[in-house]
């Protein structure tokens, strides 16, 4: 192939991510994960297929259209969205209408997004990062191991705060590689109690450290 040709069929991660108006770190998350097609030079550096932004970009849920240009760095996460979000992962319908019911009265009035699909929640993921995410591990295509597998090796989320809601059995979890230490795992039937109590913690942390680094504490 040409370089003229490869130069057409293929962009940097720098150039993917002005084109879909995400972070570098995203692209490089949306293609390990499969999400983007992409493959590295001999030196190291990734390509992304062109054709693969191409059709992110015409089913991603976070945008209509590619834009007209290409745009600039994306806004901090709190101008992308006001209210805190929460977002849950779970292939039951019927499940996730009861959590949107359910979460959706939480203290704080948190926005929720549910997806029956972890390649979808990835897609949202790059644009609004959750405050919370409730991941169900037993799904057809992408399931919820391979999901936290993407999020812990993206530095982007790193910190952020996870709660497994499962039917599958603790030894299954272990033969299955196990879960990080930090993720919460909770049983089926959806314990609303509990998911409640780490929505609560998670904003009693953030109070604190906001009143340490404005020195109220």
């Amino acid at each position: 192939m040409s370089d003229d040709l490869i130069e057409r069929a293929f962009c940097t991660t720098r150039q993917a991510a002005s084109l879909l108006g995400v972070s570098v770190g995203t692209v490089q998350l949306w293609s390990e994960s499969g999400v983007l097609q992409a493959w590295k030079t001999a030196g190291g550096h990734r390509r992304v297929l062109r054709d693969s932004v191409d059709q992110l970009l015409r089913k991603s849920p976070a945008r209509a259209a590619p834009p007209a240009a290409a745009p600039t760095a994306p806004a901090p996460v709190a101008a992308v969205h006001r209210r805190p979000l929460v977002m849950v992962v779970e292939d039951d319908l019927n499940l996730l209408r009861l959590y949107e019911a359910r979460i959706s009265r939480w203290p704080r009035a948190p926005e929720v997004m549910c997806f029956d699909n972890a390649v979808l929640a990835l897609l949202r993921m790059g644009v609004h990062r959750p405050d919370l995410l409730i991941v169900d591990l037993n799904m057809p295509g992408m399931d919820g191991f391979n999901l936290l597998h993407c999020l812990r090796h993206a530095p982007e989320f790193g910190a952020a705060t996870i709660a497994v809601v499962t039917g599958m059995d603790p030894a299954r979890i272990e033969e299955r590689g196990g879960l990080p230490s930090d993720v919460a795992v909770f049983p089926k039937p959806v314990p609303f109690d509990g998911l409640l109590k780490v929505w609560n913690s998670l904003h009693e942390v953030r109070a604190l450290d906001e009143g340490v680094s404005h020195g109220r504490v």
